[in-house]
């Protein structure tokens, strides 16, 4: 008895596991692309409330910027 019981309840966490999604509890990353004259701290400031330096950092960090120079084109990821 014990052992079908072990045996019904492994078998459901395989199904589980093999069935399991991500939730996306972040949700979906926006992404933009820099017009003439955007800036990091322009795009930074329309896309997040608080500390537009905060802002503009994880920006930095999430697209793997060297320095806050964009181009025209570019696409950023916002986390």
């Amino acid at each position: 008895m014990f052992v079908r019981i072990l045996l019904i309840v492994g078998m459901a966490v395989l199904v589980w596991s093999v069935m399991a999604r991500s939730s996306n509890a972040h949700g979906a990353k926006q992404v933009v692309t820099v017009r003439a004259y955007d800036t990091l701290w322009s795009i930074a400031e329309q896309h997040y409330a608080g500390d537009v330096r905060d802002a503009i950092w994880q920006i930095e960090k999430a697209n793997h910027l060297q320095s806050a120079d964009v181009r025209v084109g570019q696409t950023l990821v916002l986390p």
